[in-house]
């Protein structure tokens, strides 16, 4: 058996239960990891909300993790036991998640959406990283963003928004990065990179004068956020399904190559991971680390840790 976190149930964080379930096992072609550290994500009380799905019950929730392969199946041959990995392991077959997710002591994936974890990077900063990071750089393939362009970015405190500065200065280059925040949070979104960052509290879409070839809306306000578009701007929106009109929804299909096409930017410490103040939360106290994350005003990612 293994120590988990799981819901019988859709719900409100309420549904969340602690116990044990039969640990997992790897099956063809999948790595068994024992869990060092997992990450929270908006889809994670999304999916825990919805009442659809056939997901059998119980179900672990969890997409992020970072830890150590304790088993490998048959033809597994990237990987073997004692390495330490990471992940985004919300593989939906069919519409259908994942029933183990990360909140566990064991969880169980397919061989191709692991990569090793960057050996500058302890096991909480590793697990804050799969997600959010794969989600970004989606967004950035999807409008064929060119060095030299500008980009908008809505909500660049946000897990998303935070990796998608880094990525829009270090790895796409882009000409200018202007972003969005509260007045808390203007100079922490400075100093990851941003050119300009507009308090939202203060200054609506309407009265930003600059127009942009990209808008990459994370926090899901694109039938506003449209208006800084140039005429021929792309619009990602990521959290309004469905999204203006001149917007499209990115969906991430996780893969351990995507982890290592900018490996080598976290390990020159130029793409960092952002965790929020208030992590590593305890394994005992996933539930407020969900309230946190609900309530909107998270800064960077959610990380529990140790997973014991």
């Amino acid at each position: 058996m293994a120590k988990a976190w799981f819901y019988k149930e859709y719900g409100s964080v309420d549904v969340l239960q602690f116990g044990e379930i039969p640990s997992p096992s790897a099956g063809p072609g999948q790595v068994l990891i024992e869990v060092r550290a997992a990450a929270l994500n908006p889809v994670d009380f999304k999916l825990r909300r919805s009442r659809s799905g056939d997901t059998p019950f119980p179900v672990v929730p969890g997409a992020d993790v970072a830890g150590v392969v304790a088993e490998v199946g048959q033809g597994v041959s990237k990987f073997k036991k004692g390495d330490e990995v990471y992940a985004d392991v919300l593989k939906i077959t069919e519409g259908v998640p994942r029933q183990v997710g990360t909140l566990a002591e064991y969880t169980v994936a397919e061989e191709h959406l692991l990569a090793l974890k960057p050996s500058n990077l302890s096991f909480e900063e590793a697990a804050s990283l799969p997600l959010a990071l794969q989600t970004a750089l989606l967004a950035f393939d999807t409008v064929n963003f060119q060095k030299g362009q500008s980009v908008f970015i809505v909500g660049g405190a946000g897990g998303v928004g935070t990796l998608a500065i880094q990525l829009a200065k270090h790895v796409f280059e882009a000409s200018r990065i202007v972003s969005t925040s509260s007045t808390g949070k203007v100079e922490f979104v400075r100093s990851l990179g941003a050119d300009l960052v507009v308090d939202y509290t203060k200054q609506s879409y309407e009265q930003i004068d600059e127009k942009f070839d990209f808008v990459f809306d994370t926090i899901g306000e694109s039938f506003k956020s449209h208006v800084v578009a140039k005429d021929e701007g792309k619009i990602v929106d990521i959290a309004t399904f469905p999204p203006h009109q001149k917007a499209v929804n990115v969906f991430v299909k996780p893969k351990g190559s995507d982890l290592e096409r900018v490996g080598k930017y976290i390990e020159s410490g130029k793409l960092k991971p952002v965790i929020d103040p208030k992590s590593p939360y305890a394994f005992s106290d996933v539930v407020e680390a969900f309230k946190h994350l609900e309530s909107g005003r998270a800064r960077g990612k959610i990380v529990i840790s140790p997973i014991d």
